[in-house]
């Protein structure tokens, strides 16, 4: 069957059409966030009728929309929760009334780092393995947990998917969630250019002359020797790493899956993120693997294939 799939992300908004575990076609928007949510799914719709029209395929040849959303989601109602900084109108949203009366197709909504990790389990570096933690690494830090193959979701739908904001700096930035010292709040793209203002070196780095300060250009200029950017370099690494240690303790994966747009420069500090994290965990039955995903940014739009087939078994 065919299916449609939305990643609702921060700073981007990726769509596809699956079908049997491959991309049909792909589209990818800018998020707009900071305007909410309603502005974007005129947006969404339109994009998905212009792909199935490239792709010769008839509305009614598609079964489902699977949309996942960088908030927590309410495990009985599909709705959004909460936001975190990200589309404050998502919560009076009803996004599966919203695709049956606009596509026609009934809708799924999850967390999307729990659609990333239903991704790489069924088709990325997840596979042959039941018990998994997923970290993406973005806009904002998400979290997802697989235990004995099930998804970790709670009685209100966020166990396991709060991770970014577990506390790795006591009395550090406040964040978005009213708490101080999440890892989300000191280490995440989303942050980055207030943290690097704040540095002593940052009056003589090259990055006050970025159009954009990500974490591209921090370790690109970490590597030319960039004392504000090694900096920010080192400082992420440890957050990072101590956000897989917690997670790791809390949920006793046999694998961690890092994953996420700021894994496009992994070469520059994935080897120094996996040592950090493996000095400090305690895990007496063995050692835990970290590795890298391998679905990149499809990971979710796999997940959510996945989870439309899951559900319509179900069904």
């Amino acid at each position: 069957m065919t299916v449609l799939v939305a990643d609702i992300g921060g700073t981007r908004i990726k769509l596809a059409l699956m079908r049997d575990q491959s991309v049909l076609t792909q589209r990818t928007l800018r998020a707009h966030s900071n305007q909410g949510l309603a502005p974007q799914l005129p947006r969404i719709a339109k994009a998905f009728d212009s792909m199935r029209q490239e792709a010769g395929i008839a509305r009614g040849d598609c079964a489902a929309l699977a949309v996942g959303f960088p908030s927590l989601i309410d495990p009985k109602t599909d709705r959004v929760v909460t936001s975190y900084g990200k589309y404050q109108d998502a919560p009076r949203i009803d996004l599966a009334q919203w695709a049956r009366e606009t596509l026609g197709l009934p809708a799924w909504i999850e967390n999307d780092a729990r659609l990333a990790l239903l991704g790489e389990w069924q088709s990325g570096a997840g596979r042959g393995c039941d018990d998994l933690v997923m970290v993406t690494l973005g806009t904002g830090l998400g979290t997802a947990a697989l235990t004995e193959g099930q998804l970790v979701r709670g009685k209100h739908g966020q166990a396991g998917v709060l991770g970014g904001h577990l506390t790795v700096r006591q009395g550090g930035r406040l964040c978005v969630c009213g708490n101080r010292g999440c890892a989300e709040a000191e280490a995440s793209t989303s942050v980055l250019k207030a943290i690097a203002t704040e540095l002593s070196d940052y009056s003589v780095s090259a990055l006050r002359f970025a159009d954009v300060i990500d974490y591209a250009v921090v370790f690109r200029l970490a590597r030319a020797g960039d004392p504000c950017a090694v900096t920010l370099r080192t400082r992420a690494i440890e957050i990072w790493s101590s956000l897989i240690v917690n997670l790791i303790h809390a949920h006793d994966p046999e694998r961690v899956i890092v994953s996420g747009g700021i894994m496009a420069g992994a070469i520059d500090f994935f080897a120094e993120l996996q040592r950090c994290a493996l000095s400090c965990v305690h895990t007496p039955w063995g050692q835990v693997s970290i590795v890298p995903g391998r679905l990149g940014d499809a990971a979710a739009l796999f997940g959510g294939e996945y989870l439309i087939r899951q559900k319509t078994s179900m069904g």
